[in-house]
């Protein structure tokens, strides 16, 4: 304690701001340490609070005469140490964050803030005064709900657009830093209003920027993807290629299986889905294949591939609307595609099966199967209706090896197992067809199925379980 009020009493004895500063920097080292965080006293922040403001009014001044810049960087230095100083008093510490709180220390580093960003200089010494005090910012909200809220009172939504379009990354990144300690369910749903909604966009924009920021992509997975109507809010306003970006993000939640995806973002990801979904079709043409639309509908149909591998919303995928549909017939017109003209579409298999294909929808053919299997998987009213779309006969079709659709025979074995299963319909169709010669036989087998009679009757008998994929 002796060393804190010494350090203490020579900050109130400082007789202006500029023969401070090395007092300040004692003071950061000693906040360090949590005995000397607790206790601190709150005549030690009044001081630091009147030091900043004097070095604040010169910022002032400066952003109103251009003459007083060459003077400047000596206040902005004491600015950086003394937000260092209540950065590190508000670690850990609830009392410090609530009396700095008190005396208006988050609006004087708000205010400081704006005057930085219209301040018109270069000088290291302003960045690095911006940057410590938006991690003054961060800290005081830390585990801190009044802070947070008045933070958020008083910086939406202008601090945080000009901030997180800033050209340092350490700016926008403690940007968020500050963002994402606000944010929660209720003030995430704000997001959604008109005047708020350029927030979760620029948000965006910065991961597209600094995607190895974390806490830009905290936002994004642990908040902004957890609000379906602001994701549909934000989906409407995106490029194609931020589209494809938001898309990236969500299948990375998804394939953590930490990740709860609600319903309607399910149900949302399918009507995408069947809107767009024969764009992908344009991809045939060498002069398409950088088609953005068609893009962001292979990484929706990835998405929705991964989701119906969660018995949850495997359910709701099920039952929404059209969806299987969309995807049989889909997958009619690709096939149909690559068989009128050789394209992506059209089956092809390399003598030494090592040939690399480079094209965005390679594999196109093989996820729409899947999806249907996955959309079939005991579920009677799904496989009735791929009968009645004549699908059974396509994916039969599809049974080969593919190098534009690896694994696409497998997912066929995995389509007619899901198909057949107590279905005798769907069984019956399959057993005249081998007798036809129109199913292979050994295919079939690796279905676990084979045809038999059975009183002159043709039947289709499972010889085998088959895993799930």
């Amino acid at each position: 304690g002796e060393a804190l009020d010494a350090v203490a009493a020579r900050l109130g004895q400082a007789a202006a701001p500029s023969g401070c500063l090395e007092t300040v920097r004692q003071l950061t080292g000693l906040f360090r340490e949590a005995r000397h965080r607790e206790n601190a006293t709150e005549h030690v922040f009044q001081n630091l609070l009147q030091i900043l403001r004097e070095a604040t009014s010169e910022v002032d001044v400066a952003c109103e005469d251009v003459s007083a810049l060459p003077h400047l960087d000596d206040s902005l230095l004491l600015l950086s140490e003394c937000f260092r100083c209540l950065r590190n008093a508000c670690v850990q510490c609830a009392s410090n964050q609530n009396i700095l709180r008190s005396l208006g220390l988050i609006e004087a580093s708000v205010h400081l803030i704006h005057l930085l960003q219209k301040l018109e200089t270069d000088l290291e010494s302003s960045l690095t005064a911006f940057r410590c005090s938006l991690q003054f910012l961060g800290n005081i909200a830390t585990g801190n709900i009044d802070s947070q809220k008045r933070i958020w009172k008083l910086t939406l939504p202008s601090f945080f657009l000009n901030c997180l379009s800033h050209q340092d990354e350490k700016v926008v990144e403690y940007c968020c830093m500050v963002l994402f300690t606000c944010l929660n369910p209720e003030r995430t749903r704000e997001l959604q209003e008109e005047n708020n909604l350029k927030i979760p966009l620029a948000v965006l924009q910065a991961y597209r920027r600094c995607p190895e920021s974390e806490w830009v992509f905290l936002i994004v997975t642990n908040h902004l993807l957890k609000c379906p109507e602001l994701v549909k809010a934000m989906y409407a306003r995106l490029s194609n290629q931020e589209r494809t970006m938001l898309l990236e993000l969500l299948l990375s939640e998804i394939n953590s299986k930490n990740s709860a995806v609600s319903k309607e973002m399910d149900t949302f990801l399918a009507s995408c889905f069947r809107e767009k979904c024969q764009s992908v079709l344009r991809l045939a043409s060498a002069a398409n294949i950088e088609d953005e639309e068609a893009l962001v509908t292979l990484q929706l149909l990835d998405a929705l591939c991964e989701m119906t591998c969660n018995d949850g919303q495997l359910e709701r995928l099920q039952a929404c609307p059209d969806l299987l549909e969309t995807a049989v017939r889909t997958l009619q017109l690709a096939h149909l595609s690559g068989k009128e003209d050789t394209n992506v579409f059209t089956a092809t298999h390399s003598a030494t099966g090592q040939e690399q294909i480079s094209h965005p929808a390679v594999g196109f053919k093989s996820h729409l199967i899947r999806l249907i299997a996955n959309l079939c998987h005991r579920n009677r009213a799904n496989q009735d209706k791929v009968y009645e779309l004549d699908g059974i006969p396509l994916i039969l079709d599809n049974c080969s090896i593919d190098d534009n659709n690896p694994f696409i025979s497998q997912w066929a074995v995995y389509a007619i197992h899901n198909l057949t299963e107590q279905n005798e319909r769907n069984q019956e169709l399959i057993s005249q067809m081998e007798q036809q010669g129109l199913a292979d036989s050994s295919f079939l087998e690796k279905a676990g199925l084979k045809v038999e009679k059975d009183d002159q009757k043709l039947v289709l008998r499972s010889i085998r379980n088959i895993p799930d994929l």
